[in-house]
């Protein structure tokens, strides 16, 4: 295994979280969105991980990825709003299946995932860095 292969998983979990971020903050500017270009209203995206495997055996891990950017195809929401453009003959607006709350808490759970991910990173450094100043003596 790479002596280094902490710092690798460090930096491949920091750049899937920043992209999950990514995805959260376009599904909260596009909240309201009622129309795209594939027609109808924004849905959803959501982020799906998997674990990067060596070519070892048994297999040690080696970082994260990202596979997909998956559509959420739970149900929109209506609204009543006559006035709105996109209403259709009875007043009702179909809006897109985001929740700002359950946005909101996946950010946060982002961040935390980031912050622990910069911990791991930096206290793997401070430690290459004591064994060097050992084996310097």
């Amino acid at each position: 295994m790479d002596t280094f292969a902490v710092l690798k998983i460090s930096a491949s979990a920091l750049d899937a979280q920043k992209k999950r971020m990514n995805v959260i903050a376009s599904n909260m500017a596009n909240v309201h969105s009622t129309r795209t270009e594939e027609g109808g209203p924004y849905r959803r995206k959501d982020v799906v991980f998997s674990s990067v495997l060596m070519e070892q055996n048994p297999a040690p891990l080696e970082g994260v990825r990202i596979v997909d950017i998956a559509t959420d195809n739970s149900p929109m929401k209506t609204v009543f709003d006559p006035g709105h453009p996109d209403a259709d003959k009875e007043g009702f607006v179909t809006m897109p299946n985001v929740n700002v709350i359950e946005e909101m808490v996946n950010m946060m759970m982002a961040l935390r995932a980031y912050e622990a991910s910069v911990s791991v990173f930096n206290i793997s450094k401070t430690m290459f860095m004591k064994t060097l100043e050992i084996g310097r003596q």
